[in-house]
């Protein structure tokens, strides 16, 4: 008995719950899915928190042209690497991410690529996309790992913050091998990485078709990222 509430819900809280779970999108629902990686090493907290809070206009963007699933992949630690479940909420997504917190490490982008190219094998993943700065891995496991992940037909979203060389050469080698995108990032600039989550959001649900429109209305960064991934606004 203890475990009891100390007070039954009302009926207008249980009216209201039913009312937010006949909202909520189910997964058999939603147009497209979407891998949202992020390098978790110490380094990126600042970029982490940005990320954090500007989640939720993937799933806004997306929301009518059929709507967005979203499975969060980070790697942080020695060795931790971490894919939560699909949602289709922005809610659920922040709170799995306000509970991770960055650790010194190495970069596992091979192991984001490999998850990612399992779970296209699984279900029909629209894209992946990867938040980052730096690389430290033996290039040519990669560019392998990448090459498997274009024969499923699913383009990485790669997202560089900073100036680091040799991650920079990485994240292109990458875009070119699944035929996706790199956009270079300032650090803290949130309404930059905004538009670019957008627009991968947008290709994810709607294609290149979606992903001109989408250019069109916006201009700016989202028309060279439209542009860059081979679709041309008309």
């Amino acid at each position: 008995m203890a475990n009891l509430p100390v007070k039954p819900s009302s009926s207008k809280d249980i009216a209201a719950f039913l009312d937010a779970a006949a909202r909520t999108p189910t997964l058999a629902q939603v147009k497209g899915r979407l891998i949202f990686a992020v390098d978790a090493t110490m380094s990126r907290q600042p970029a982490w928190d940005i990320a954090t809070e500007i989640q939720s206009d993937m799933f806004e963007v997306a929301q009518s042209i059929g709507g967005l699933a979203v499975q969060l992949v980070y790697f942080r630690g020695r060795g931790e690497f971490e894919a939560s479940e699909w949602t289709t909420t922005p809610a659920a997504l922040a709170a799995r991410m306000r509970r991770v917190t960055t650790r010194s490490g190495f970069t596992q982008l091979r192991r984001v690529l490999a998850h990612a190219t399992q779970e296209a094998r699984r279900t029909k993943v629209g894209a992946l996309v990867y938040v980052g700065d730096c690389f430290e891995e033996n290039p040519d496991v990669v560019a392998k790992e990448a090459a498997a992940l274009a024969l499923l037909g699913v383009p990485a979203f790669m997202f560089h913050e900073g100036d680091e060389p040799g991650a920079a050469t990485m994240f292109r080698e990458i875009a070119r091998l699944t035929h996706g995108v790199y956009a270079h990032f300032d650090a803290g600039a949130a309404r930059q990485l905004r538009d670019l989550l957008r627009a991968a959001a947008v290709y994810a649900a709607g294609g290149g078709a979606a992903l001109n429109r989408f250019a069109e209305l916006t201009g700016g960064e989202v028309l060279r990222l439209a542009r860059s991934i081979g679709t041309k606004p008309e």
